[in-house]
């Protein structure tokens, strides 16, 4: 368990972020706390403090809007994530990408590994490299294991687009970007997607850009 001394920093970090009102700024690539890793969460913010803590964490990923912050990407590196998402597609990309709504949910030190070979490939962004989307070939299906932000243990199987946003927050909290797993051929700004690759998959794009799918 961490001592006063290692807690204080963190502590005086949050507090600080939490003094503004209003969502936090996210960190961009290119800042080391995105490829530092993150230290696990044993009681560094106490509960008052972590749930103002999670709290802005919710509003600030509603506001970016995103699916899921990890955060190292509000410049904290607490192994902590929060995930949310509506599923606001059409059914054709629901049922390409298996997105189905998942409800807000907070992951304390998660860590996941692969349940079968399946592997699937999507595009993908982050609210830490705005404006560009990337093709990533994940783990269909993976287990989740850790907390919630009760200290509840937490062991769950998810599949499809739920999969990748576990993985997706779970990759930030090792110091990981997409972009490490992207197929970099694939790399589009958000201008191309909207004007070019808004199928429900890449398949199209795999092939008028040049890459493999799995």
């Amino acid at each position: 368990m961490a001592s006063p001394s290692d807690r204080a920093p963190l502590v005086e970090r949050v507090e600080e972020l939490l003094a503004a009102d209003g969502p936090l700024p996210i960190v961009a690539a290119g800042d080391p706390v995105l490829r530092r890793g993150t230290e696990p969460y044993d009681g560094q913010l106490g509960p008052e403090l972590l749930a103002r803590f999670i709290e802005a964490l919710r509003i600030t990923m509603h506001a970016a809007p995103g699916v899921g912050l990890a955060a190292p990407q509000v410049g904290v590196p607490l192994r902590i994530a929060v995930i949310e998402d509506p599923a606001p597609v059409p059914e054709e990309v629901a049922v390409a990408r298996g997105r189905v709504p998942q409800p807000f949910r907070v992951l304390v030190n998660p860590a996941y590994e692969p349940v079968g070979p399946a592997r699937a490939a999507f595009f993908e962004g982050c609210l830490s490299v705005p404006g560009w989307q990337a093709v990533v070939a994940r783990h269909a299906e993976v287990r989740l294991r850790g907390q919630d932000e009760h200290g509840h243990a937490v062991d769950e199987l998810f599949t499809g687009w739920p999969a990748r946003i576990v993985q997706h927050e779970t990759d930030h909290l090792d110091g990981m970007l997409y972009l490490d797993r992207a197929e970099l051929r694939s790399l589009s700004s958000n201008a191309a997607m909207a004007g070019r690759w808004t199928q429900p998959t890449p398949a199209t794009a795999a092939e008028a850009l040049g890459f493999d799918l799995p």
